[in-house]
């Protein structure tokens, strides 16, 4: 199955190459979770702060058990600092 891919601010590091504009469509198989790709692609998960799929929250007790769908759109950020 295809699902885009989208790691903003710093974690834009740990996109394959040929990502642009921070974004990359990949194929996983079938019964993939979230969780599964943050670790495919090497993000630490204290960096996976915010984390949606097709621009809806995803809690942080829900990324392990979330199965992804055909087409969906996964958007993960960085904790913000500022001041």
């Amino acid at each position: 199955m295809k699902v885009t891919v989208k790691l903003f601010a710093s974690l834009g590091d740990y996109l394959p190459q040929g990502a642009k504009r921070n974004q990359i469509e990949m194929e996983y198989p079938p019964g993939t979770t979230l969780m599964d790709i943050v670790e495919h692609l090497k993000v630490p998960r204290e960096l996976a702060h915010l984390v949606l799929i097709d621009g809806v929250f995803v809690p942080l007790e829900e990324r392990s058990t979330r199965i992804l769908a055909e087409g969906e759109e996964i958007a993960i950020f960085p904790p913000v600092a500022g001041g």
